[in-house]
């Protein structure tokens, strides 16, 4: 290798591995770019337990054999400058790094940087894979360290900046999208990256807020219709609720109102009352002196009625004698009255006698002449008798039709009662019939169906057809049933093998024949084909006995209580085999019916139908005979009677005729004298009137002395009309005074009474005022509802008329309340929120669509500008290797800012086109030019401190690679390029270098020095002189 004479080689053994790294002469040495490597230092990592690596400012070349060591470095790098360990593709964990038997590692990175250079110091511990982080020797953070980093713009997990081995091949899976961040992270601006994640963000945040603009404008607008159907019913409430609140306002005010009433009412009252009491306290003083004077009248009049009333005893005493001799007076003129009364009592007691007496004589006289004129009537016995026979015959036929009919009468409820009983009992096997049919119908519908078919079809068969429990037929209807046929001699009555009494010593008691009934023909075909007639039916003797019983009696078949036998012997061996068989539950034949007893009951049934029906025939014949009977009986006992009473009435006559002379001559001896009588009563009436003079003489005495006494009387009483009239004048005075003070005093009660009701009144009414407003007690009404009051009725009237009206169209609207206007307020509320967020997020959308304007310009200018520049290296550096290559910006649409990416596309051959770089199309090699070419493009924009690309000219083919290698030399090694590090196990010979190159070599082996005797010099002139040596 041909050496510079600016730098000279020399070597450093470093434990197992070491390097070889180019010292740079005492020529001024170029300043590195900040953030550059300047020194990288590893202990106990990977391959090295001690290594430095000095680096130069630009293109650093480190070449050695493949496991000595190179892509250590690498990782050293990644790792120490805050890099994580599955970006380098080795390993997932940061302690698998250390030397293997070794419990710590560590690796330190020295950074250009102005004034001071940065170490930045990992310790790596591999018991609990952590790190430990330093900072110019001082402990310190991974988040401080990773600030540090990013300062100086190094990004150890793009690509386009740090490309390790393990990952060269998925620089050309990147997505375009991907290299167009690792390019803007690389060599752009730092805002421009910055820039596109705003972009994307805001695109992001812009469409959300779109999608959410639009989302929330259908839902605003489904709130709007939503709104407008609850308007009406808000509306409706609204107008109910003015109503209820004017109902409310007025029921309110109706109580102030009463209140206010019963107030002035009470003013007025009170008014009253006290010029009612000053009223009263002067009518009191004006009564006094009338009541004085009254006092003294009444004194006076008093003496004057004692005065009077002893001459009134006085006039009494003479009076009642006065009126005892009128009462005696009166007598003597009664008992006058009384003779004379007695005297016409007797006059007109002569003269009814004498009418008695002729009115007597002339009905004697009539009934004579009725009687004479009455003929001699025949006899009327014999037809009298003739009746009487008559209806005695009348009687004993009718006694005798009443007999006929109690005794068919009875004889027709005996065969009533006799039907009733056999027709519950038909109805009793009728029910268990329909059991039957039923559990039929439920186990065999087949056979059921057949059986409903016969019964319906029973004329269209020539003989009988019996309803056996199991009848199946087959006809049109495909029912799958069994139809047998009984057989054509009848095998009912057949006569069993031996009499059943010649087993009944094994417990045997009846053949199964014996045991159910069945129709004739059915029997016939169950003896003829089971045989039923000769099985005989034991009990648990039976069973006990059972081996003996098979042996002597030789049956066939055996029935117990529980078990079926059935014996058979072999044909071939004559050996007898037995089998038995547990008897079932019944199932068919729980409910059985006697047909005999049915048949039987039909047939009384019928009779008894008959019998009742010739019954009532003869009980309708009788009663038309007692009918005929009876009109007969009343015509005779009606002639009975006509000759009854022509036989009483001439002996009425006679009798009567000789009761009333009886009567004629005792009015006749009753005969009274008048003249006596009156002789009599002058007698009495002379010496009455002699006493009634002598009482005239003593009356008229008694009155003279009356009338004196009444004279002194009058003027007595004169005296004390005057006093009286006087007193009356006073009292009337004092009266109308007093009437007018108890009306006073009434009238002033009568107020104090009412002013105390109307007080009360006043305070309960305040009261209920005060609640009904939720007022305290001592609380002014408010100026809000004296507002409202004003504008409302003032009489209690007019308010109950405005409040019944307002109830009624209040009461109009019905099936609304609070919820829907709760509903339709908070969808109000819902729509103003919405819309105020909708503005909110309109402004919002505008700002962000402004600011990606802005932010748009500010980065997608610039980042044409940048990828121009990097097309043009792309191309100039295709072109100079006779391939063409492009890079561009891929924009599927403007809009999405997350889609912009980088598209290369390259040529190598001039038979195709340009193809977009992508893992499948290019080979190896191919993509290994356009990745590294591209690296190169970028290198020239220089914003990154430094760029490491590992092994990426191993799929080159030589041209490739040594077109490469120049380029990567012409552009590295340039004034204003960043730090590069190339890694390459190999180089090709006679490659063209340059002074600001710096070659790292990197050995590894068994020989190697150790680092303290390494020394740079001494290897540099042993060289020469074996040099010299090989010349000579």
């Amino acid at each position: 290798m041909a050496a510079a004479g600016k730098w000279s080689l020399g070597a450093s053994q470093l434990g197992d591995g070491g390097s070889q790294r180019a010292v740079r002469s005492s020529a001024a040495r170029p300043q590195f770019v900040e953030g550059s490597i300047v020194r990288v230092l590893m202990e106990n990592f990977l391959t090295y337990d001690t290594c430095e690596v000095r680096p130069g400012p630009n293109l650093n070349m480190i070449v050695g054999a493949n496991g000595t060591g190179k892509s250590s470095i690498v990782c050293a790098i990644c790792l120490g400058l805050a890099g994580k360990p599955s970006f380098i593709g080795r390993a997932d964990k940061v302690g698998l790094f250390v030397k293997q038997g070794c419990l710590k590692g560590v690796v330190e990175v020295e950074l250009a940087k102005t004034p001071d250079n940065i170490i930045i110091t990992r310790e790596i511990q591999v018991v609990n894979n952590t790190s430990t982080w330093f900072i110019n020797r001082k402990p310190t953070t991974l988040k401080t360290v990773e600030e540090q980093i990013a300062a100086l713009n190094i990004q150890v997990d793009n690509l386009c900046q740090f490309l390790p081995q393990d990952r060269v091949g998925e620089f050309a899976k990147l997505s375009k999208i991907e290299l167009l961040e690792a390019t803007e992270k690389s060599v752009g601006p730092p805002e421009m990256y910055q820039f596109h994640c705003e972009l994307k963000n805001f695109r992001e945040k812009e469409r959300e807020l779109e999608n959410l603009f639009r989302d929330k404008t259908n839902s605003l607008e489904k709130m709007r219709q939503r709104l407008e159907r609850y308007k009406q019913d808000v509306e409706r409430y609204h107008e109910r609720k003015r109503h209820l609140d004017l109902i409310e306002m007025l029921e309110r005010k109706r109580p102030w109102v009463e209140y206010e009433n019963v107030r002035q009412q009470h003013e007025e009252v009170k008014q009253s009352r006290d010029q009612a009491k000053e009223e009263l306290k002067n009518l009191k003083e004006m009564q006094f002196p009338v009541k004085k004077k009254i006092q003294e009248t009444e004194e006076y009049f008093k003496n004057l009625d004692i005065k009077i009333r002893d001459k009134a005893s006085e006039i009494k005493d003479v009076s009642q004698k006065c009126k005892q001799k009128q009462d005696a007076l009166e007598m003597k003129d009664k008992q006058i009255e009384e003779i004379h009364q007695a005297l016409r009592m007797k006059k007109d007691e002569e003269m009814d006698r004498q009418v008695k007496i002729h009115n007597t004589q002339k009905m004697i006289e009539e009934w004579k002449n009725e009687l004479s004129t009455m003929a001699v009537s025949a006899d009327l016995q014999p037809q009298t008798d003739a009746v009487n026979n008559e209806l005695k015959k009348l009687q004993e036929e009718r006694a005798n039709i009443d007999s006929d009919i109690s005794d068919l009468t009875a004889e027709k409820m005996n065969q009533k009662r006799e039907e009733k009983r056999i027709t519950e009992r038909l109805g009793q096997l009728n029910n268990i019939m329909n059991m039957k049919e039923e559990n039929l119908k439920g186990k065999f519908r087949d056979t059921h169906s057949a059986l409903m078919w016969l019964r319906n079809n029973k004329d269209k068969f020539k003989k009988k057809v019996c309803e056996p429990m199991m009848l199946e037929m087959r006809d049109h209807q495909k029912l799958r049933v069994n139809a047998v046929c009984a057989p054509a001699e009848s095998r009912a009555e057949s006569l069993p093998s031996r009499p059943i009494e010649e087993l009944h010593r094994y417990g045997f008691f009846s053949y199964l024949r014996e045991l159910f009934d069945a129709p004739h023909p059915v029997m016939s075909y169950l003896c003829s084909q089971y045989h039923v007639h000769d099985v005989p039916v034991g009990t648990e003797k039976t069973r006990n006995m059972i081996e003996r019983v098979i042996q002597e009696t030789k049956l066939r078949q055996i029935y117990t209580a529980e078990e079926k036998y059935i014996v058979k012997v072999s044909a071939y061996t004559n050996l007898t085999f037995t089998t038995n068989t547990s008897l079932r539950e019944a199932q068919f034949l729980t409910s059985s019916v006697d047909t005999d007893e049915r048949r039987q009951l039909e047939n009384e049934q019928q009779d008894i139908n008959n019998t009742l029906k010739s019954l009532d025939m003869h009980l309708t014949t009788l009663f038309e005979t007692q009918k005929h009977l009876e009109h007969r009986d009343n015509e005779l006992r009606q002639q009975k009677k006509e000759l009854l009473e022509r036989g009483n009435r001439r002996r009425q006559l006679e009798s009567k005729i000789g009761v009333k002379y009886d009567s004629l001559r005792q009015l006749e001896e009753d005969a009274i004298s008048l003249e006596d009588e009156y002789q009599q009563a002058n007698v009495k009436i002379k010496e009455i009137n002699t006493q009634k003079a002598r009482l005239v003489t003593e009356l008229m005495h008694h009155i003279k002395n009356c009338i004196s006494l009444n004279i002194l009387k009058a003027d007595l009483v004169l005296q004390s009309t005057t006093v009286a009239a006087e007193k009356n004048r006073l009292e009337s005075e004092c009266n109308e005074g007093s009437v007018q003070l108890r009306a006073a005093e009434q009238r002033f009660c009568e107020l104090d009474e009412r002013k105390r009701l109307l007080t009360e009144n006043c305070k309960e009414l305040l009261k209920k005022a005060q609640q009904v407003c939720k007022l305290s007690p001592d609380q002014r009404l408010p100026k809000e509802f004296q507002t409202a009051f004003q504008a409302l009725p003032t009489t209690l009237e007019e308010i109950d008329a405005f409040l019944n009206e307002e109830k009624t169209r209040a009461s109009c609207f019905t099936g609304l309340n609070a919820s829907v206007v709760e509903e339709y307020n908070k969808q109000i509320e819902e729509i103003q929120q919405l819309t105020e967020y909708l503005e909110e997020k309109k402004k919002e959308l505008d700002n962000y669509k402004q600011n990606i304007s802005q932010v748009k310009e500010r980065w997608l200018n610039p980042l044409k500008k940048l990828i121009e520049q990097i097309n043009g290296k792309f191309s100039n550096f295709f072109s100079s290797m006779q391939c063409v290559g492009e890079v561009d910006l891929h924009v599927e649409n403007e809009e999405e800012y997350d889609k912009y990416g980088i598209r290369i596309r390259v040529k190598f051959h001039r038979s195709t086109e340009l193809h977009e770089l992508t893992p499948y199309h290019q080979s190896g090699g191919e993509k290994s030019v356009s990745t590294m070419l591209y690296l190169m493009a970028l290198q020239e924009l220089n914003r990154c401190p430094f760029r490491v690309v590992d092994e990426i000219n191993q799929g080159m083919d030589p041209m490739n690679e040594r077109r490469v290698f120049e380029l990567v030399v012409k552009t590295a090694c340039k004034e204003s390029t960043s730090q590069y590090f190339f890694i390459t196990p190999k180089l090709l010979q006679n490659l063209t270098y340059n002074d600001k190159m710096t070659v790292l070599f990197v050995y590894n082996g068994p020989f190697m020095l150790e680092a303290n005797k390494w020394n740079l010099k001494s290897f540099c002139r042993r060289r020469r002189r074996l040099g010299r040596m090989d010349e000579q």
